[in-house]
C-alpha cells in the first residue's frame, strides 16, 4: 500500500493538488491525499503497482505456456516470413470479431487453404470472398479484409505495415484492437490489446465499475493493457494470454476463480473473499487469502468505480464486473421475400437470386427477391409478388403455375429483429423473362448451396423446402429461432467470450 500512496502523492504533486511535505503530516492528512483525485483520474487503486505489474506478467505467461489452446492461427503466427505471419494473424483476428473460436476454426482453415498468401487473396473476386465467408456473419469484415489485401499488394508492394500505428492508419477495417493484435503477435511490438475478454479480466482485476463502453473506462483499459505490454519481452503471448484467460477462466458466467493465476491480485476476488470472511465470522483459509489490504477505492468522485445508483451485488460476486452499457432495443423490421422456382425444359429447377447493394446491411450478398414490408403486415397478395418481381428486379412473369404464402421466418441481427414474410412462385421457363441479368441469376439447388447467401436466406429456403408440399396458401410461422439466433440476441461485443 505504501508504494501506492507514494505513487499517488507524486501524481498529485505534479497536478498541484498538494504541496511539498514539511514532515508534519499525520495519518489523517495522508488519507485526505488519497481522496483528492480529480474526477475521471485513475487513482492507484485502479492501476497496477510495479510489483503487481511484474507479477501479473509472470503469472500470465506461465499459465499461458501450460494451458494455451492449439489453434491454427497460432501455428501460422510462428512462420518465418513476417508478411505471412502478419497476414495469418490479420485473417484470424478479423474472423474472431464477434464470433466464437469453435465457429472460426473451420472457416480459417478453408480461407487459408484457398488463399494462403496476401497475393492470392488480392487476386480473388469479392463474390468468391463472400462465398467462403457465407454463414460467418458481419460480411463487411470479409470485404474489408479483401480490400486491405488489394491495397497491400497494389500500393504497399506486398509489404505489410510494420507498426501498430501504420496498420491502423493504412489498412481498411483495421481498428485499434486489430492493429495491436497484429503488431504484438506477428511483429513483436510492445503494444496492448483490448477486446471483450481483456476488458472482463482487467475490470475484475482492478475493480473498474464504470460503463465499460464509456470513454473513461476504455481509456483506463487501454492504459492498463499497454502498461502490461510495455515492459514485457513477449508482448504477443502476453496479449494472447489475457484473451485466453478471459475466454476459458475469467468467463462472463461461472468464472473459475479458484483456477485463475491472477486471483491473488484480483480486487474483485478479494472483495468476495472478504465478504465470505465477514459473513462466516471466521478467517478464510490460507489458500483463499488475498494479499491486498484495502479493496475499496478511497478517491472521491472516482469515475472508474461502481455507480452509487448501481452498487455492488453480493450475489454476483466478481460478475459485478464489467458493467455493461444499457442495450438499445433492437429495431423491428419486416420484409416480404419470394422464392421463385423456374421449371426448365430439361426438367431442372432453378431459383432466382438477386444481389444486394454494395453498401449497407449484407452488402454485395445474394438473396431471394425481397422488399421492405410494413411491420405487422398481413401476408402479401399474389399480384403484389409478381409486381414486385417486375418493378424491383426486372423479372416479367406471364403465367404462374403455383403460388402460395408459406409463413414467417424470424432472424435476429445484432441490432435488427427481422421478420420475413415468405412466399413462393413456380413458373415455367417459357413464361418468364429477365431484363437485369447483371444483378440477378438463376441457380440450381447445388449452386444455391455454394452461393454467398446470408443465413437468413438459407432459413427462408429451408421453410420453402419444408412447405412447398403443403396445400396452396397454407400458412405456417417459423416460431423456433435457431441456436445461432439465440446467441446473436445476446451478443455484446465486449462481454461474450469470443476467443
Amino acid at each position: 500500500m505504501r508504494s501506492a500512496l507514494k505513487y499517488l502523492r507524486l501524481e498529485m504533486k505534479k497536478k498541484g493538488h498538494i504541496k511539498k511535505s514539511d514532515g508534519s503530516k499525520g495519518k489523517s492528512s495522508m488519507r485526505e491525499e488519497e481522496k483528492v483525485v480529480a474526477a475521471g483520474d485513475a487513482c492507484q487503486f485502479h492501476r497496477f503497482t510495479d510489483d503487481e505489474l511484474q507479477n501479473t506478467q509472470t503469472k500470465l505467461l506461465e499459465w499461458y505456456d501450460a494451458n494455451k489452446r492449439d489453434l491454427p492461427w497460432r501455428r501460422q503466427s510462428k512462420v518465418s516470413d513476417i508478411n505471412q505471419r502478419a497476414y495469418g494473424v490479420w485473417v484470424s483476428e478479423v474472423m474472431l470479431q464477434q464470433t466464437q473460436v469453435a465457429t472460426v476454426i473451420d472457416y480459417y482453415k478453408r480461407w487459408m487453404k484457398k488463399w494462403p498468401t496476401l497475393e492470392d487473396l488480392a487476386q480473388a473476386k469479392l463474390e468468391e470472398v463472400n462465398e467462403v465467408w457465407s454463414g460467418l456473419g458481419y460480411y463487411s469484415r470479409g470485404r474489408r479484409l479483401h480490400e486491405g489485401a488489394q491495397k497491400v499488394v497494389s500500393e504497399l508492394k506486398g509489404e505489410m505495415p510494420k507498426s501498430c500505428e501504420e496498420l491502423h492508419r493504412q489498412l481498411p477495417g483495421v481498428g485499434r484492437y486489430t492493429a495491436g493484435a497484429i503488431a504484438s503477435i506477428a511483429l513483436g511490438q510492445k503494444c496492448g490489446v483490448v477486446d471483450g475478454n481483456v476488458i472482463r479480466v482487467l475490470s475484475r482485476l482492478r475493480m473498474i465499475g464504470a460503463d465499460s463502453a464509456s470513454p473513461t473506462a476504455m481509456d483506463a483499459f487501454w492504459d492498463l493493457a499497454n502498461g502490461l505490454a510495455a515492459t514485457c519481452e513477449r508482448p504477443g503471448d502476453l496479449n494472447q494470454s489475457l484473451m485466453e484467460l478471459g475466454a476459458t477462466v475469467c468467463t462472463p458466467k461461472a468464472p473459475q476463480c479458484s483456477s485463475c493465476p491472477l486471483r491473488q491480485t484480483c480486487r474483485a476476488y478479494a472483495k468476495v473473499e472478504k465478504e465470505k470472511k465477514n459473513s462466516a465470522g471466521r478467517l478464510v483459509s490460507k489458500e483463499a487469502t488475498v494479499n491486498i489490504p484495502d479493496i475499496e477505492c478511497l478517491a472521491e468522485d472516482c469515475r472508474l468505480c461502481l455507480n452509487p445508483d448501481d452498487p455492488w451485488d453480493s450475489s454476483l460476486g466478481v460478475q459485478n464486473f464489467p458493467r455493461k452499457a444499457k442495450k438499445k432495443a433492437a429495431r423491428v423490421q419486416s420484409a416480404s421475400v419470394c422464392v421463385v422456382c423456374k421449371v426448365c425444359q430439361d426438367g431442372q429447377c432453378r431459383f432466382l437470386i438477386v444481389q444486394r447493394p454494395l453498401k449497407g446491411l449484407l452488402a454485395g450478398l445474394w438473396e431471394f427477391p425481397s422488399a421492405d414490408a410494413e411491420t405487422g403486415a398481413e401476408r402479401p397478395r399474389p399480384p403484389d409478388i409478381l409486381q414486385q418481381l417486375q418493378d424491383g428486379h426486372g423479372v416479367l412473369v406471364s403465367d404462374v403455375e403455383t403460388q402460395a404464402f408459406l409463413g414467417e421466418v424470424v432472424h435476429i441481427f445484432s441490432h435488427i429483429h427481422q421478420t420475413y414474410l415468405v412466399s413462393m412462385v413456380t413458373v415455367k421457363e417459357e413464361n418468364v423473362t429477365m431484363a437485369k441479368e447483371d444483378q440477378a441469376r438463376w441457380v440450381t439447388k447445388e449452386e444455391l448451396d455454394a452461393a454467398a447467401l446470408p443465413t437468413a436466406m438459407r432459413k427462408v429456403f429451408k421453410l420453402y423446402s419444408e412447405g412447398k408440399g403443403h396445400s396452396k396458401g397454407a400458412k405456417r410461422k417459423l416460431d423456433e429461432v435457431s441456436k445461432e439466433d439465440k446467441r446473436q440476441r445476446s451478443i455484446d461485443s465486449f462481454f461474450t467470450p469470443k476467443r
